[in-house]
């Protein structure tokens, strides 16, 4: 099994930065890519970011693109999420995910709180 392990998270007002980093353990050698879904308030959880594990695709939501950067360090099995010109629409609930076929996240982390004020 893979265990996923978040921290970074937090208060920040608008228009400042955070970065979420995630470790992943255990079958670490079955990853295919790792990424980040949010929740915000009543809402369903929704794709972030994601990257393939030799870091050479990445895939955005549309609204984060230009402000956030997604990477990954093999030799750490670890994804980071920089995140820039924070909005407060970017409050919510983030997860770390990881797949074992393809994009397909059947690994979720215990999530991590980001609230930005106004």
């Amino acid at each position: 099994q893979v265990q996923l392990v978040e921290s970074g998270g937090g208060l920040v007002q608008a228009g400042g930065s955070l970065r979420l980093s995630c470790a992943a353990s255990g079958g670490t050698f079955s990853i295919s890519a790792m990424g980040w879904f949010r929740r915000a308030p009543g809402k369903e959880p929704m794709f972030v970011a994601d990257v393939t594990w030799s870091g050479r695709s990445t895939a955005y939501l549309d609204s984060v693109k230009g402000r956030f950067t997604i990477s990954i360090d093999n030799a750490k099995n670890t994804v980071y999420l920089q995140m820039n010109s924070l909005k407060p629409e970017d409050t919510a609930v983030y997860y770390c995910v990881a797949a074992s076929t393809g994009r397909k996240y059947n690994y979720w982390g215990q999530g991590t709180q980001v609230t930005v004020s106004s």
